[in-house]
C-alpha cells in the first residue's frame, strides 16, 4: 500500500506559502492506518530503546498504539500548560514560528534510550528539541521516526547527530 495517496496537502496553512502535509485522511482509513503502524513497527525494530516520546498532537496518535504493539512506554511531549507535574521547557522555532514544549521531569530516566516519533520533519526544529529535553533529562536518543519528511526543507542538518528514518519523503 502507498501511504502517500492517503496524505493531503493544504496549501497556506497556518500562513500564506506553507503546504501543510495532512494526515487525516490516512487515518480515517483503517487499513492505511494499521499499515502505517506497522511499517513504523518495522522501521523501528532496528533500534534499541525503551520508550517512545511524541509531541502533541499528530505525534501522540501514531506513538501510543506503536508502544502497544512493542510493549513500550510512551511519555506524551506537550504545550506550555498541560502537564500536571514538574516539567523540563525548551523553546524552539518552527518554519513558521517559535513554539515552546514542555515534559515531566521524571519522564524519562537516566539511561533510557528514546525513540522519538512524529508524524512529519519538516525544518527539524521540534525533534531537536525534544532530543535536547530527552538528553537533559539523562537519557539517549535511539533514534528518530516520522511518517513524513520533508527533505527540501533540510531536517537532517539540525538533527546530523541522530538516525532519522521516514517512511515517506517528499
Amino acid at each position: 500500500m502507498d501511504l502517500k495517496h492517503f496524505i493531503r496537502d493544504i496549501p497556506d496553512f497556518p500562513k500564506p506559502g506553507i503546504i501543510f502535509k495532512d494526515v487525516t485522511p490516512l487515518l480515517k482509513n483503517s487499513e492505511a492506518f494499521k499499515e502505517s503502524i506497522g511499517l513504523l513497527k518495522r522501521a523501528a525494530s532496528s533500534w534499541d530503546f525503551d520508550l517512545i516520546v511524541a509531541p502533541e498532537a499528530r505525534g501522540f496518535i501514531f506513538a501510543a498504539p506503536l508502544a502497544l504493539e512493542m510493549d513500550k512506554g510512551f511519555v506524551p511531549i506537550r504545550k506550555p500548560g498541560k502537564l500536571p507535574y514538574e516539567v523540563i521547557s525548551k523553546s524552539y522555532s518552527l518554519e513558521y514560528g517559535d513554539a515552546t514544549l514542555e515534559m515531566h521531569t521524571d519522564a524519562i530516566a537516566k539511561g533510557n534510550r528514546v525513540l522519538i516519533l512524529d508524524d512529519v520533519l519538516a525544518t527539524g526544529g521540534t525533534i531537536k528539541a525534544i532530543a535536547e529535553m530527552i538528553k537533559e533529562a539523562g537519557g539517549e536518543v535511539a533514534g528518530i521516526l516520522t511518517i513524513i519528511e520533508l527533505s527540501f526543507l533540510e531536517p537532517r542538518k539540525k538533527l546530523k547527530d541522530y538516525q532519522v528514518k521516514a517512511l515517506i519523503t517528499y
